[in-house]
């Protein structure tokens, strides 16, 4: 239980829209995104009404259980989707928000809770079929501020980029951007609270 109203303290970023000229990405960024009204109202549904569960992930020769909490919600193979019922209709909304600012269409969200500055994910690229190699992700964040950083997987003269993800900022990588770059959001000693963060994607069926 927290005692005290944590999203009076959850800073919101002022940068405005940025496109970054890096090469091989399409990263847009847009920092109050959600206002600070909308962003304390979905941190506070998603945070308490989401059924979180920790999951095992495999690292080098043995599984370990993923230092954050997820949940994941995807469409099924229905003429409308936004009838699906296993979608709250928060994320409706958030999903409608995102759509009409890309003008793509997105079939499914992981949503990743960071609980404290031990919670964080290292270098990866998020994982895509062969069919869906350069897949567009939208992100999108409630709470705590936490560092996100990407860097090229080949060119190695670039320098890494560093983006701090405030409360209501959003984050696109489209285009070839997940298959030339890897991203982390690192851990922390700092004491900082729960970070809220959705990714929403595109999921093709085989």
């Amino acid at each position: 239980m927290m005692l005290f109203d944590e999203t009076e303290i959850f800073s919101s970023g002022n940068s405005g829209k940025r496109i970054f000229d890096v090469p091989d990405a399409d990263l847009l960024l847009i920092d109050n995104f959600f206002s600070k009204a909308e962003s304390d109202y979905y941190y506070k549904v998603l945070y308490h009404g989401t059924q979180w569960r920790e999951y095992e992930m495999p690292m080098y020769d043995k599984v370990v259980t993923a230092p954050r909490m997820i949940s994941w919600y995807g469409d099924t193979n229905r003429p409308e989707r936004k009838s699906n019922p296993d979608w709250p209709s928060e994320l409706l909304q958030i999903r409608e928000r995102v759509e009409n600012e890309t003008q793509i269409r997105f079939n499914a969200v992981l949503l990743n809770l960071y609980r404290d500055g031990t919670d964080g994910v290292g270098w990866h690229s998020d994982k895509t079929s062969s069919s869906n190699k350069n897949m567009n992700i939208a992100s999108v964040t409630f709470g705590e501020t936490r560092l996100f950083r990407l860097r090229h997987k080949t060119l190695k003269h670039i320098a890494p980029i560093e983006i701090p993800l405030h409360h209501g900022t959003f984050l696109l990588m489209a285009g070839s951007t997940n298959t030339y770059w890897e991203h982390q959001v690192p851990k922390t000693a700092r004491a900082v609270l729960p970070r809220i963060n959705l990714t929403v994607r595109q999921v093709r069926e085989t």
